[in-house]
């Protein structure tokens, strides 16, 4: 069977750290956001916040008895939105086969992914190292064979941590793993396994399948497959691409439209590798151009065109010289895509907790 190779990566405690990027005076002072006032709870806290006990979903007046120096922020949940979906557009980069979890979190199937020289730790400490430059947080990875791993891996070395857990780990690794860290394990079900005399995964494993189903039900049957490291749940894909497109900027500009066209080639070369990479051939509703010029004013122009499968330079020329005219300016940055006939792609869910 193919080895499936996942990266689950985690925003460290995400929407604190959209604010301690926007203001640095927050970075070395207990930060919770939300919280404030009488019936406030805490959505997210920094580090130094957790060192004092507080937690996300605490009271914001637990937070505070526990923490006197606590500094709270509302939330501003457009700002960290906005900053989702910078990360999500980095790892949509890589592969497709994402599966986001919430504003801050998601799962990766980069098992055909080539580029890294094929390596998930490789691919993991790129998106880390990417997402870090771009977005200005840190993330949180965990490399595995599957998705059940892939998350517990993820929060092995937070903050900003990277932990790979390889096929021939997983026996070694699952046999000393608590069994609190499975997850839909809660208090409730850790007392009860508690009290069968089962602390490690290793335990759950001599307990046997019959046992569980009998005591657990069909989560039984979970916990058998988790304690020994199997998980086959796939990577589901939730949002259906709209468009797919490529651009390129320039550290010197393009001189002319000849220059342009030059480039414009490669483009379309691009793109078209793009689109056979989609497995599922969605039809083409429309081409467009985007152009910026080196005083930063941006022009795009968009054409219906239904029938093409495959789209050639010959099909974005005409776009091309209705979009800049007759005049040479320099070009800054050149771009050209396709969008897609669909409209019913689905909505992630998001959550408020961490």
């Amino acid at each position: 069977m193919h080895q499936r190779k996942i990266i689950h990566l985690d925003c460290d405690c995400f929407y604190a750290a959209v604010e301690m990027r926007d203001d640095p005076s927050l970075r070395d002072v207990p930060l919770a956001v939300g919280g404030a006032g009488g019936r406030g709870v805490v959505t997210t806290c920094n580090y130094r916040a957790r060192a004092f006990g507080v937690r996300s979903a605490m009271p914001g007046s637990e937070a505070r008895r526990l923490c006197p120096g606590l500094v709270t922020v509302p939330p501003d949940m457009a700002r960290y939105r906005a900053a989702s979906q910078q990360v999500m557009a980095i790892l949509r980069e890589m592969t497709d086969l994402v599966e986001p979890l919430s504003l801050d979190e998601a799962f990766l199937d980069v098992s055909d992914i080539t580029d890294h020289k094929g390596s998930a730790t490789l691919m993991a400490r790129y998106l880390r190292e990417r997402i870090h430059r771009e977005v200005g947080i840190t993330v949180s990875a965990g490399v595995a064979p599957n998705k059940f791993l892939a998350k517990i891996a993820s929060d092995w070395e937070k903050p900003d941590g990277l932990f790979v857990i390889r096929p021939e780990d997983v026996d070694l690794f699952v046999r000393r793993l608590p069994v609190e860290k499975l997850f839909g394990v809660g208090q409730v079900t850790a007392g009860k396994l508690h009290a069968l005399g089962v602390e490690t995964c290793g335990d759950l494993q001599a307990v046997g399948p019959e046992v569980l189903v009998d005591r657990f039900g069909k989560q039984g049957y979970r916990l058998h497959e988790m304690a020994h490291g199997r998980d086959e749940r796939p990577v589901v894909v939730s949002r259906i691409a709209k468009s797919i497109s490529v651009e390129r900027t320039f550290s010197q500009d393009l001189p002319d439209r000849s220059a342009c066209e030059t480039v414009m080639a490669a483009l379309v070369a691009d793109l078209n590798l793009r689109l056979t990479r989609k497995a599922r051939q969605k039809p083409i509703h429309k081409l467009f151009i985007k152009i910026r010029y080196s005083d930063f004013s941006t022009h795009t122009l968009e054409r219906v065109r239904e029938h093409i499968k495959e789209p050639g330079f010959e099909d974005y020329l005409p776009l091309f010289k209705e979009l800049v005219g007759d005049k040479d300016r320099p070009v800054r940055l050149l771009g050209l895509g396709v969008r897609f006939r669909n409209d019913d792609a689905p909505v992630t869910q998001l959550r408020l907790f961490d």
